[in-house]
């Protein structure tokens, strides 16, 4: 079965998912794309025989279309998923599920009311080959139960644009998702500290922070969000756990000796680090959809979780305090208790 995906955004990260799935992923095909620009929905339409649609809920309502990809502007995607769910299609949307609790609120229980899942959210670590591994080994009990878990995300840097609050909207959001499912735990408080300001930042912007998380079970959390680093794109996670610890592997890379010196490249942009997370990630969501089956990868739940939890650490910057994140009891429909 060949499965007949609709796109809804033509920015640059719809543009490249168009060309993930008609070159990279078996068993896929993009018939249809809308964008606020025709001009852009005609241009990423093109190359790969789609057609183009005046907006988002023409193109779900499509009968060749069999599943939606959102990839548009955050604000409006909370109308395209739940169009897609009561359309009963399946759609997988790129972070954020929706900008508010409310609206993902209102996506967990139309889905919900539907009865079975069709909504994936586009968070990729969880297929990248590194977190996989260390999911495996916290998963497995060898290092013990996790106490601490501590992480980075560095830029070498942002665009003018980029606000302080984006540190845990933009960037940090990818941490608070993968390491909810590495530790099978919930995030319940949040806290961010400003320490000294690098020189390398815009004015506007508190550059680096560090955000501190408490898990239901105890776990501590500290992230170091530097945006603005200069020498390149680094992830770091290592979990320190009861009888051992274990520590997310840097991307591969050749040692060269020269001049005296012995060094390794170090990335620097999410596209290349990520870019097999994105690969896997898509070709999971289309065989499951070839196969009937739910999709397994971040739920509407998730989206919601993630939305709260950075929201919450938002107002902790702002604030200064200690933030509860109060997100609601998880649903059966999503493995909370019945």
């Amino acid at each position: 079965m060949t499965v007949r995906v609709g796109v809804i955004g033509a920015g640059w990260i719809g543009k490249e998912h168009i060309r993930r799935l008609t070159d990279t992923v078996t068993g896929a095909r993009v018939t249809a794309v809308t964008d606020i620009d025709a001009a852009r929905a005609d241009q990423a339409a093109a190359p790969v025989g789609a057609l183009v649609f005046a907006d988002g809920a023409e193109l779900i309502a499509a009968d060749d279309v069999d599943a939606v990809l959102v990839t548009s502007w955050g604000p409006t995607h909370a109308e395209h998923v739940l169009n897609a769910i009561a359309a009963g299609k399946p759609v997988f949307c790129e972070k954020p599920l929706a900008t508010t609790a409310q609206d993902c609120l209102r996506i967990v229980e139309a889905e919900t009311a539907h009865g079975r899942r069709l909504v994936q959210v586009g968070f990729m670590r969880r297929y990248d080959a590194g977190y996989r591994q260390l999911k495996q080994v916290i998963d497995s009990g060898r290092i013990g139960e996790p106490l601490i878990v501590h992480c980075a995300h560095r830029n070498p840097t942002v665009p003018e644009s980029y606000t302080s609050a984006m540190a845990a909207l933009d960037t940090a959001v990818h941490e608070v998702d993968v390491l909810r499912w590495l530790l099978d735990d919930e995030i319940v408080s949040t806290q961010v500290i400003t320490p000294r300001a690098t020189s390398k930042r815009l004015a506007h912007l508190k550059d680096p922070q560090i955000m501190l998380f408490e898990t239901a079970k105890g776990v501590r959390i500290d992230l170091e969000v530097f945006v603005n680093c200069q020498y390149g794109y680094d992830i770091q996670c290592e979990a320190v756990g009861e009888e051992g610890l274990v520590r997310l592997p840097d991307p591969a890379a050749v040692g060269v000796r020269t001049a005296a010196q012995h060094s390794t490249e170090v990335l620097t942009d999410w596209v290349g680090r990520f870019r097999d997370a994105f690969d896997t990630e898509f070709r999971e969501w289309i065989a499951g959809i070839a196969a009937d089956d739910a999709p397994t990868g971040p739920s509407a739940w998730d989206g919601y979780a993630a939305t709260v939890i950075t929201a919450a650490t938002v107002e902790a910057l702002e604030s200064g305090r200690v933030v509860a994140t109060d997100l609601k009891p998880r649903p059966a429909f999503y493995g909370g208790a019945a």
